[in-house]
Formats: structure tokens, C-alpha cells, sequence
């Protein structure tokens, strides 16, 4: 089943765009800021793998992970290179959104302004996941329990301040102002096996980290984060149809480069990134990797889409009285 990402009317037709002379005429760097294996490095590779023959012969794409501080430390490398279109970067969600919104003074760089926006490239709801042998059959049976039991339950995440957590506080909200105990593990795996040995009630997590878990029985799915269903797990409801009308948060990967970018250069490798995109093997890749791929963007649209998912992640943060590096 083919599926393009959540984009609507920010999506815009894939233009053709005359490539820029003389550029490329050495590799071209793709900075991951996370370690490799997780779901954006999978999707770095798709993109650098299938990039690299449409720039020509000189036009090799190499990946480069730079990890820490929940995407900054590679974010940060990126913005102090040449804008030049050598050194790209695959941010997410929680690096140019979520961490942005709840970490101000721990985030060296503003995550719009200080980058040039090229393309998306793919992303993915969020999980409510519980352990595999919880008595949590349902969204509502969680919480009724959360709200019977005020402070008791706990829920964790792969790190304070990242898109896991906010969307937990967003949940906590819309369902009326839940209490529950926020435990921050490092990264989604610790959180899958912190679920798996029961060490908490439950967590939400990225599409990528939960598939396996959930297919082993190790965990439970029981709501997706967005609109619709996932073709992955479609007996999985939606948070949306489980009694939270509208909710919605996604997940995301978008191709940036550092600010000043030449435009033209920015719009022929948004236009290469969205022809990966449209590959059937691409796209199939991305998907098993739990990344749908992004319907066509431009650069502008792209900006238009950063801009919209940072002020909804401050305002988040603002309903939910976050502090995280306020003080």
C-alpha cells in the first residue's frame, strides 16, 4: 500500500530544476544527528543511496552521524558550515521542533531561521504503547485507570524535551489533565525494554522504535497519533476516534542546509530528494523502516511546514507549564 506523508496542502508538485554548474565536484555531506540504525539514519541512507547517482559523477552522498543532545550537537555542525550545498542535514522533529520549543537555552541555533529548508523527506505517528502483559486493553481503560489513580501510573520516554514527551504532556491535556510520572530513559530502545519488563504503564513512541515490540507481543499498541490509521498496524485505533477528537502529532525527517543556501541549488535537490521519494524501492524501504515517505515539498512549503510545527510544539509547551531550560 502506497502512503505519502501528512503534508496536505503544504504539498506542492515536484518542479524540475536545472543543476547549478560546476555542483557538485566533490561528496556531498548528509549530517544525521542521532546514532546510526534508528529510523532517521535508515532514511539518511535511503536518501544518500538514491541522491547520489542524480547528481551527476562527482555527486556521492556520504552520511555522517554526529549525535547528542537530542539532535543539537549534529544540528548545531551543520548551521557553522558553508552554505554551500557540501553539507546537508536530515533534522527531525524533535530536533528542530519539540526540543527547540521545551530547551531554548540548551538549543545553540534557531531551528527555522538558521537553516535552509530543501525538502521533507518522510515521518510517522507517534505509538501509545503499554506492555505486552498490561491489564490496558484500551485507551480508556488506561485512563480511567491514570485518572482513578492520580501521580501512581508513570510513563517514559527516550529523553526530556523530545517529541515523545511533548506528545505525552499534548495526551495529558486533551484528556482533561491527567497526573502521571514522567520517567526520561535514553532513547526509544531503553524505553521499548523499560515497557517490555514493566518498569512503567506506558509510553509514546516513534512508529520505528515500537514495530517490533509490537509484533512480538512484547508490547500493545493502543492508539496511533494520527489521523488515520496505520497500514503497518491497522487494528490499532487512532488517539482522534479513542475519545481525543482532533488530536494529532507526527513525527517527521526534513532535508535542510545551512542558512544562505543559493536558492536555485535548495530547489534542484528538493526537486532530486522529491524523485527518491516517488521511487516504488525507496519508498518500500522507508515504509518497512515505519518512515512514510513525504509527499512533494518545496522549499518554501517546507519553511511554511517548520515554522507551523514549532509554534504548535511552544504552544504545548505553554499549556503544559513546561520549564525545561526556562530557569
Amino acid at each position: 500500500m502506497k502512503r505519502r506523508l501528512f503534508l496536505g496542502a503544504l504539498a506542492a508538485p515536484v518542479v524540475a530544476n536545472a543543476q547549478p554548474a560546476g555542483w557538485p565536484d566533490r561528496p556531498i555531506s548528509l549530517t544525521v544527528p542521532f546514532l546510526a540504525g534508528g529510523s532517521t539514519d535508515i532514511a539518511a541512507r535511503i536518501m544518500a543511496e538514491r541522491l547520489s547517482p542524480r547528481l551527476g559523477a562527482n555527486g556521492r552522498v556520504i552520511v555522517e552521524n554526529r549525535a547528542g543532545a537530542g539532535g543539537a550537537v549534529g544540528s548545531e555542525w551543520v548551521k557553522n558550515r558553508p552554505a554551500d550545498g557540501y553539507t546537508l542535514l536530515l533534522g527531525t522533529a524533535s530536533s528542530h521542533a519539540s526540543n527547540p520549543a521545551a530547551l531554548p537555552r540548551q538549543t545553540p541555533y534557531d531551528p527555522v531561521a538558521d537553516f535552509t529548508p530543501i525538502a521533507m523527506v518522510g515521518g510517522g505517528p507517534m505509538v501509545l504503547v503499554v506492555p505486552g502483559t498490561s491489564r490496558f486493553r484500551t485507551v480508556r481503560d488506561l485512563f480511567d485507570y491514570v485518572r482513578a489513580n492520580p501521580g501512581k501510573a508513570s510513563w517514559a520516554t527516550s529523553g526530556a524535551g523530545g517529541i515523545g514527551h511533548l506528545t505525552g504532556e499534548y495526551m495529558k491535556i486533551a484528556a482533561g489533565g491527567l497526573v502521571a510520572e514522567h520517567v526520561p530513559y535514553r532513547g526509544g530502545s531503553a524505553v521499548m525494554e523499560a515497557l517490555a519488563k514493566g518498569e512503567v504503564e506506558y509510553s509514546l513512541e516513534v512508529m520505528a522504535s515500537t514495530a517490533n515490540h509490537l509484533r512480538d507481543g512484547l508490547s500493545r499498541g493502543l492508539a496511533v497519533t494520527s489521523l488515520q490509521r496505520h497500514p503497518l498496524f491497522p487494528d490499532i485505533p487512532t488517539l482522534a476516534e479513542s475519545g481525543l477528537p482532533g488530536f494529532e502529532v507526527t513525527t517527521w525527517n526534513v532535508l535542510l542546509g545551512p542558512k544562505g543556501m543559493d536558492p536555485a541549488l535548495a530547489r534542484h535537490i528538493s526537486a532530486q530528494a522529491n524523485a527518491v521519494l516517488a521511487e516504488p524501492d525507496a519508498s518500500r524501504r522507508m515504509r518497512d523502516a515505519g518512515v512514510d515517505p513525504a509527499a512533494p515539498t518545496t522549499p518554501d512549503t517546507t519553511r511554511a511546514f517548520l515554522t507551523s510545527e514549532l509554534e504548535k510544539f511552544r504552544r504545548i509547551v505553554d499549556q503544559a507549564g513546561i520549564r525545561l531550560g526556562r530557569e
